[in-house]
């Protein structure tokens, strides 16, 4: 028999085999009518699943979160359906379920087009209207490769060949198959709310010495009206495009003659950096960190005993000179370096814990088919702090950096969602030093009331991390900071403080990055903001504006003076007409616009035009500094 543990703590015995379908009819017919799914021992199953071990199992409907990945993996098997009624001549790649959707890889000879999206798209729902069952079976590897070859996919039995299992899945609805480990849908009825949004191109698996396949990417829903509301939110998106707003605030380029991925911040974006570099180091000399600054460039070998190496190698640069032997390692991350300087001198338990911190540059091989903007790139520099703590401090120092956290998101006006990571399929170490870190993580979310939830898996290789995704303006997330446990590395470099005892003890490392990589964080505040940063932030604070240029050298004087008291102001001397200057510095999201005519000469004051609401009077030029006195002040935690 094998044990069932249902949600409200009722277990019951069930002879091996049984369904989770079978399961929630003995429940009710009502649930079973209304049954898409399960969830056992964590895992999402079809709900033809034959059980046959204990298990903690939940049979999902419509309103459950985890329901929504399968009736998009589901939509994504309807689209190959639909591209295969269509064009047969199609052969199957991959077509998962994503975060907001879906999408599916196709091997053609001709690249589809926005018109054949229109086409596929009511296919599928002619395929909703169907109805058709999805069943699953469990056969051989030859079998299925047998089957694969009378489908005439190529490319799926090449993938059969790269798997080690010896039985495999096969979903079938109607006229069409795939190979798959699901699960599905019991049925294509649920299917009618899909909208296919894009297309491009995918190398099969990802590798750019195999075929170009064609991408078509989807969204799905349970019901129609969220199915618009996501499309809305789209539409906002593509307004909020930090790539065009970037270009249109002239903050940032991306250079084919330097290399994919790589960015180059430009004036007006070296200003938002350093603003946002001076916010951090602000909060650094307050929270008792020391200042650190280490190569780009280090021994293949330092990587090797920290183990990225061997987890990180296809993301890594090397870099080697004709006149010696030695490899090098073009810095992927910052943590080797600090660690060095940890173990340059011997540490006391009274030393600790010590706090290093650095605007590292770290460089990455993203392949050029992810690269996106800020979001995605191969040059990133990381607001990066590795703590070295005693055992008993450990929590603490979590807490500390969860405070940190907090102040950083509440002053940009995000909310968050927390996630505790736990220990991973490629990690090191000891399941009890695993234990410990993720029990640490744990208790200090608890101990300050932080609601989070568990992402199974999730940890770094030598650590568990609880990390922080903020939401934007139009409800996206954001995985931007992170706070990872490390027992293994110390153990690795050997690294020791002498206790009170005069004993050798090891220290625990915490890994912490805040707001993350500043290109990202900043490609993510741009979309939140849609380019109107604070007025501390703005690269222009304020632009003065001439009505013509009897006023041009009062405009003049005006900005120099409050360039002097340590504002960013510029005068707009063009020979336009006041009225296109204004629509100029509002598409440029100046904060403040400040017009000088012959009047505001004559008092010394000048007309404030404010961002958000526009026209709000005269003031003199003392007042005005005293507002950007307020707004311009970089905050603090203190404040």
């Amino acid at each position: 028999m094998v044990r069932i543990t249902l949600p409200d703590g009722g277990a019951k015995d069930y002879p091996p085999g049984v369904k989770p379908i079978d399961i929630a009819r003995e429940i009710s017919e009502g649930l079973a009518r209304k049954s898409l799914g399960a969830l056992f021992n964590g895992g999402l199953i079809h709900l033809d699943r034959a059980l046959t071990t204990d298990g903690t199992l939940r049979i999902l409907t419509d309103r459950d979160p985890e329901a929504l990945q399968i009736l998009r993996h589901s939509a994504a098997h309807a689209l190959a359906q639909a591209v295969k009624r269509l064009r047969p001549d199609a052969q199957l790649g991959f077509g998962p379920a994503i975060e907001d959707g879906f999408y599916y890889d196709f091997l053609v000879d001709t690249p589809f087009t926005p018109e054949d999206l229109e086409v596929f798209e009511k296919e599928m729902k002619n395929i909703a209207k169907e109805d058709i069952p999805i069943t699953c079976e469990i056969l051989s590897r030859k079998e299925v490769v047998d089957r694969l070859k009378k489908m005439g996919e190529d490319l799926k039995i090449a993938h059969v060949n790269d798997l080690d299992e010896a039985e495999l899945s096969i979903y079938s609805q109607g006229d069409f198959a795939d190979l798959c480990r699901g699960p599905h849908m019991p049925s294509t009825k649920q299917l009618k709310n899909v909208k296919l949004l894009a297309t491009s191109g995918a190398y099969w698996k990802g590798d750019e010495n195999n075929p170009m396949l064609q991408r078509i990417y989807g969204t799905a829903f349970f019901s129609k009206e969220d199915l618009q509301a996501h499309i809305n939110m789209l539409e906002e998106a593509r307004k909020r495009d930090h790539r065009v707003i970037g270009k249109q605030l002239d903050l940032f380029m991306l250079s084919d003659e330097a290399g994919a991925g790589f960015v180059f911040f430009k004036p007006n974006g070296a200003i938002v950096v350093d603003v946002l570099k001076k916010f951090i180091e602000g909060e650094l000399v307050r929270r008792g960190y020391d200042l650190v600054i280490t190569p780009h460039l280090f021994k293949k070998e330092l990587f090797v005993t920290s183990g990225h190496l061997s987890h990180y190698s296809e993301n890594m640069f090397l870099a080697k000179h004709a006149s010696e032997d030695q490899e090098y390692t073009v810095k992927p991350m910052n943590c080797p370096g600090h660690i060095l300087i940890y173990k340059s001198e011997l540490r006391s338990y009274r030393d600790l814990p010590k706090r290093f911190f650095e605007f590292g540059t770290c460089y990455r091989f993203e392949r050029s088919g992810v690269l996106h903007g800020l979001t995605r790139v191969r040059n990133l520099t990381i607001d990066d702090a590795h703590h070295f703590v005693r055992p008993d401090q450990l929590e603490d120092e979590i807490i500390g950096l969860l405070d940190f956290a907090n102040f950083v998101y509440k002053t940009f006006g995000y909310e968050y969602i927390v996630k505790l990571a736990t220990r991973s399929a490629d990690s090191i170490g000891t399941d009890e030093n695993w234990e410990a870190a993720t029990d640490a993580l744990a208790k200090a979310l608890k101990k300050i009331g932080w609601d989070y939830v568990i992402d199974p898996g999730g940890g770094a290789f030598y650590g568990p991390k609880i990390d922080i995704f903020v939401k934007d303006a139009i409800g996206r997330t954001w995985q931007l900071s992170t706070i990872q446990v490390d027992f293994n590395l110390p153990e690795r470099f050997q690294l020791e403080f002498i206790d009170e005892n005069g004993d050798k003890q090891r220290p625990r490392i915490v890994h912490r990055a805040i707001i993350g990589s500043i290109e990202r964080f900043l490609g993510a505040y741009i979309e939140h903001t849609a380019g109107a940063f604070p007025v501390w932030m703005s690269p222009e604070q304020a632009r003065v504006l001439p009505i013509s240029e009897k006023t041009n050298d009062y405009a003049v004087e005006v900005a120099k003076s409050l360039r002097d008291l340590g504002f960013r102001v510029k005068p707009d001397l063009r020979n336009e007409k006041v009225g296109y200057k204004i629509r100029d510095g509002r598409m440029m999201k100046v904060p403040y616009l400040l017009v000088v005519g012959p009047q505001e000469l004559d008092s010394g004051t000048v007309s404030v035009n404010e961002r958000e609401v526009g026209d709000t009077g005269k003031v003199t030029i003392g007042e005005f500094a005293e507002r950007l006195e307020r707004e311009g002040r970089i905050p603090a935690s203190t404040d």
